[in-house]
């Protein structure tokens, strides 16, 4: 395991202090973005947490799926939802690149922005609280999120490019290798099915939900290096909330 490589997912994915890697280069990029889903542990295991005494203590399960949503924003700076409010509205705007990758740059959000972000915090919270009433319903939902994760090794894989020249896209862009990627997506359906089985939820269901937010992520991803040019930070918080939200509905089945 790369320490440097897991600091810096740390420093990039949460709010978790940890002191930078002394070299900032392609390798340590690369173990970020293969490290991302044991990066963001700690605050997925927190956020699970919250859920499971929410409801334990007798709080209604949608108003327990809410609390993990907020654990998780406030332990991820929301900075995911911010890039899948911005990946939108640079994807709806129909204007050339350029054009999109600026409007993705300014601060404000816009109205396809922000019904994104209703419809996938809606979503992610009311299937939270759904898993939550399972037994061992914390544990489905613990590795949806950092299964989630995943998605970045997808997009960070050699043969997809940055839209600029700078930002997080230009420094992991390219950086992991095709076999690392599917490394990372043979264990998330596995831990996925493992999770379902001890929360009563047929293993099969948890495996075709992972394989479904590959595909979603996967497409998102085609779309947005044809429409940009290659993949952007904002890019890849978008990426990482559109699989986290089919991982959640597919761990809500059954």
């Amino acid at each position: 395991m790369s320490l440097p490589g897991l600091r810096l997912a740390v420093g990039l994915l949460t709010v978790v202090p940890v002191r930078p890697p002394d070299e900032l280069g392609r390798p340590q990029a690369r173990a970020a973005m293969l490290l991302a889903p044991l990066a963001v542990l700690p605050v997925a295991a927190l956020s699970a947490a919250l859920g499971w005494a929410a409801v334990a203590v007798g709080l209604p399960s949608p108003l327990a799926g809410v609390l993990v949503v907020a654990a998780l924003a406030m332990g991820t700076r929301a900075m995911h939802l911010d890039g899948l409010a911005d990946t939108t509205d640079g994807l709806g705007s129909g204007k050339p690149a350029g054009a999109a990758l600026e409007i993705m740059r300014r601060g404000d959000v816009g109205p396809m922005g922000t019904v994104s972000l209703v419809l996938v915090l809606l979503a992610q919270a009311l299937a939270a609280g759904t898993v939550l009433e399972r037994p061992w319903g914390w544990l489905p939902l613990l590795v949806a999120v950092c299964g989630a994760r995943a998605a970045l090794a997808l997009a960070c894989r050699r043969s997809v490019p940055a839209a600029r020249p700078d930002g997080l896209g230009a420094l992991v862009a390219g950086s992991v290798p095709a076999p690392a990627v599917v490394a990372v997506w043979v264990v998330v359906p596995a831990a996925g099915a493992g999770a379902a089985h001890l929360s009563g939820q047929p293993w099969w269901i948890a495996a075709c939900a992972a394989l479904a937010a590959l595909g979603a992520a996967w497409w998102l991803l085609a779309r947005a290096v044809r429409r940009f040019g290659g993949i952007t930070g904002d890019v890849l918080g978008a990426l990482v909330e559109v699989a986290a939200t089919v991982l959640l509905v597919g761990a809500a089945i059954g």
